[in-house]
């Protein structure tokens, strides 16, 4: 009896909703009862750039093609640089639910610390070797680990590339080039760590700071990956870029774990699908720019000089002076990460 009751409740809520003509209407068409006409659902993708930075033009195709292969049953749309301007704000978005995906631009770190030995400099020492470790076992652990504790599925796992120094005041050749600048650092310690170890002064900024701080003297300059000294215009603020390729910048993309978990099977294989497509896209963006030859083309005519640096002097330095504690606390993955061969 509470069965058949709690049937016919249902079905008079069904027809309170939905009418007696729009019944007729749905029975005429030959359509599905209600939850198969549901309305598209929406996936809002909040990023902290617009394009052409590599990242929002991979991530605005992204979305583009969910809408597109969802066959309508997604509504995928991407805000880059508009909805949420800071990196934190964007993943405290999508934790709580309130916009679905998102990720943390160059903040993985301060997010996800887990992710803070991967910067460590010069650990990681290739793309290949990074691409190896993020599609395969370590990645699967952390998407594991970061929907158990931070209710988040990751999409894909991508990177800005490796970091280089820009300055307003000399080539940085040999670690002893950068006594006595400030750069600017991310709100992560392993980047303050990299930058006092190496030799400068590490002054913490967020993002939309960094320009500003440049113009009016907090900073000297910073470290970024090419791709971003060129979306941010760090040409406009400084002279001179050095290859260093000191940090190994990966982060990630990520979807609310409980809007994830309402998706069907197929939307869920769909949306990995196109984040793998879009991982290769934004690889490609960024890889292909990570080299002296093509910075020069880039940059020079944007009057920066860009110089090789003494790498293997970079790194001598680092594993003195900034290996041995993140060694010390990350030694299972630090192991895993140096097992890694390709």
């Amino acid at each position: 009896m509470a069965k058949r009751e709690a049937r016919g409740v249902g079905r008079r809520q069904f027809l309170a909703t939905t009418g007696l003509a729009g019944l007729a209407g749905i029975i005429a068409s030959g359509r599905a009862p209600a939850f198969a006409q549901a309305q598209p659902k929406k996936l809002v993708f909040a990023h902290i750039t617009a394009e052409p930075e590599s990242s929002a033009i991979a991530f605005n195709w992204m979305c583009q093609e969910i809408t597109k292969r969802s066959g309508g049953a997604l509504l995928a749309e991407f805000h880059g640089g508009t909805l949420l301007t800071k990196e934190l704000e964007v993943m405290n978005a999508v934790k709580a639910g309130n916009i679905a995906m998102g990720d943390p631009g160059g903040a993985a770190a301060t997010v996800f610390p887990e992710m803070g030995v991967f910067l460590v400099p010069y650990l990681v020492q290739s793309y290949d070797q990074a691409y190896k470790m993020f599609n395969g076992k370590i990645g699967d652990a952390l998407d594991k680990q970061f929907q158990e504790k931070y209710k988040l599925k990751t999409l894909l796992f991508y990177d800005y590339g490796f970091r280089h120094f820009w300055n307003s005041k000399r080539p940085i050749v040999e670690p002893k080039d950068l006594r006595g600048l400030k750069l600017r650092v991310q709100p992560a310690k392993v980047f303050a760590d990299t930058i006092n170890g190496l030799g400068a002064s590490a002054v913490p900024l967020p993002w939309g700071e960094v320009i500003p701080g440049a113009q009016q003297g907090v900073i000297d300059g910073a470290d970024l990956p090419i791709v971003n000294i060129l979306a941010l215009k760090a040409y406009e603020v400084s002279k001179y870029c050095s290859m260093t390729f000191h940090n190994y910048g990966p982060t990630l993309a990520s979807i609310n774990l409980d809007i994830w978990n309402g998706l069907s099977k197929d939307q869920q294989k769909l949306l990995l699908d196109i984040s793998r497509e879009a991982q290769a896209k934004v690889r490609d963006l960024t890889e292909s720019v990570d080299n002296l030859q093509k910075a020069k083309e880039l940059l020079e005519v944007k009057g920066m000089i860009v110089n090789a640096a003494n790498v293997e002097a970079f790194r001598k330095v680092a594993q003195e002076k900034v290996w041995p504690a993140y060694q010390k606390q990350y030694s299972e993955m630090w192991e895993q990460i140096v097992a890694t061969k390709v």
